[in-house]
C-alpha cells in the first residue's frame, strides 16, 4: 500500500463525520457548532498530510 493512503481514506471519513455533524439542529444555525468544525478541520488536515506523504514518496 502506498505511503499516505491511510491518512487520507482517515481523513476523508473523520471530515464527513464532522459536517455531517453540521447538521445537527443543537444550536441556532448550523455554522454555530464549534465541535463540528473542529472535526471537519482536523480530517482536512488529515487529507492534506497524507496527500504531502503520497506525493513525497511518489517523486
Amino acid at each position: 500500500m502506498r505511503k499516505g493512503v491511510v491518512p487520507i481514506v482517515l481523513g476523508t471519513a473523520v471530515t464527513a463525520a464532522g459536517l455531517s455533524l453540521l447538521k445537527m439542529n443543537h444550536q441556532r444555525t448550523a455554522a454555530d457548532n464549534p465541535y463540528a468544525w473542529g472535526v471537519a478541520g482536523f480530517g482536512l488536515a488529515h487529507i492534506v498530510l497524507g496527500t504531502i506523504d503520497a506525493v513525497r514518496d511518489r517523486y
